[in-house]
């Protein structure tokens, strides 16, 4: 691998970092207004990258695909810890527990739209590395968001499912437990692979469109 791989690779890691962290904020920001200070009392409504990281999702799994995987600018994925959250504290339980889930990746989705509209800005000072910085980038934080839809426990979509199904919390907990394995086991399966390309690069598309970047 040459260095500039390598370069690309690192660059693209502390991205994934910044991107996991204001997705986790997201969580702890609306638990917050939803009545729920859990989070804020254990410092996770924060921007401090360091009380996110998870281990495994925010650093072995991400260097591991950065530099053993090929084509990673379109597959790059990760995650942080769980925000804490106790939904008795929950003003609208079931409502306020999809609005939480659903906080992450909302968050992804504002932050590729704010990427594209500052690569717009480096188009009109002519700056081809801000917007193929901010494009990919972009394109990252689509990945995310799309990635933690995927309804397998730890991720955010299985969170919603589990809301939306009236599954019990220990019954959820009793597949969580197998959560981490199955998502390495699912990103291995081709046709996920390729739809979590496909509506990525879609919706990427579909958001330069809206600024004219190409």
């Amino acid at each position: 691998m040459d260095s500039n791989a390598i370069i690309d690779g690192l660059i693209f890691f502390l991205g994934l970092i910044i991107l996991l962290t204001f997705h986790e904020y997201g969580h702890a920001w609306m638990a917050l207004k939803c009545g729920d200070d859990t989070a804020k009392l254990q410092g996770r409504c924060s921007l401090n990258p360091l009380v996110h990281i998870d281990p495994i999702g925010t650093v072995v799994l991400p260097l591991l695909m950065i530099f053993l995987s090929p084509g990673i600018s379109r597959f790059l994925v990760g995650w942080a810890k769980p925000v804490p959250v106790n939904s008795a504290n929950f003003r609208n339980p079931k409502m306020d527990d999809i609005l939480v889930s659903m906080a992450g990746p909302w968050m992804n989705l504002l932050l590729a739209v704010a990427l594209i509209a500052l690569a717009r800005v480096g188009l009109a000072f002519n700056s081809e590395e801000v917007v193929k910085l901010c494009v990919n980038m972009a394109q990252l934080s689509l990945v995310l968001c799309f990635f933690n839809l995927i309804p397998i426990p730890p991720l955010d979509g299985s969170h919603v499912l589990r809301v939306l199904s009236g599954m019990s919390y220990e019954t959820y907990a009793q597949f969580a437990r197998f959560g981490f394995i199955a998502v390495i086991i699912v990103l291995q399966i081709p046709p996920v692979r390729t739809a979590l390309g496909w509506v990525t690069n879609t919706s990427l598309a579909i958001i330069a469109g809206w600024f004219g970047v190409a």
